[in-house]
């Protein structure tokens, strides 16, 4: 079968940290895999995309495995010419690999999938009135959360662990502030966490935890024909 399905990270392709998830749900001969920052230096991408004071932060990583800051505007305006660019191949069925919050994406004729479009209404149907914990990878994302979830019946309370940093003790400390904050629900809410992250957040927290990219993807395979 030809090719219609691609994924686009805002960081490079492949993502080897969540291949497993990716080749467990998406057949690979008919998938894509694409990247915001293919083919660039470290140098060339702070030159790009690194973040000013007070800009939204994107946060993703290379072939390399290091984590990257973004500043989320330039990522948004980046991101629109590599969905012009899968659309030209012949993609119809996009799903992007960031869960941020962007405003003017658009395919002309693809299924275009956001994460931020698709998690956030999931998850108010799903925790009703519960209070629900989020964790996100840097402190300064917490800042720029409040419209993504506003749709919750319960404000969230957040934790910090970056997926492509944070340790083990770093993770049990965000269960544990979690736990402190009345959490009922966690929610990882980066492309990058693992279930393995999840599984230290739910021993040191006893409350269901979710993955989502698990949540998309499982979702975006659905549309597979």
């Amino acid at each position: 079968m030809p090719i219609s399905f691609a994924t686009l990270t805002i960081g490079q392709a492949p993502r080897t940290d969540i291949m497993p998830l990716l080749d467990q749900h998406l057949p690979r001969d008919r998938v894509i895999h694409a990247g915001l920052l293919d083919g660039l230096t470290h140098e060339q991408i702070d030159a790009r995309f690194a973040p000013e004071p007070q800009e939204d932060v994107l946060v993703s990583r290379l072939l390399d495995g290091t984590q990257v800051r973004l500043a989320s505007t330039r990522v948004e305006q980046a991101l629109q010419q590599k969905i012009n660019e899968l659309e030209g191949l012949g993609c119809s069925t996009i799903l992007l690999l960031c869960t941020g919050v962007f405003h003017h994406l658009k395919a002309e004729k693809a299924l275009l999938l956001e994460p931020d479009r698709i998690i956030p209404p999931l998850i108010a149907g799903l925790v009703g009135s519960h209070q629900i914990g989020i964790v996100v990878p840097v402190v300064e994302q917490i800042a720029h959360q409040g419209s993504k979830w506003n749709g919750l019946a319960k404000a969230p309370c957040y934790a910090i662990a970056s997926p492509y940093q944070a340790d083990e003790p770093t993770l049990v400390a965000a269960a544990l502030s979690l736990k402190e904050q009345g959490a009922q629900l966690v929610l990882l809410d980066c492309i990058g966490y693992r279930q393995s992250h999840a599984d230290i957040i739910q021993q040191h927290l006893n409350v269901p935890v979710m993955l989502s990219n698990s949540l998309v993807v499982k979702l975006a395979a659905d549309l597979l024909m």
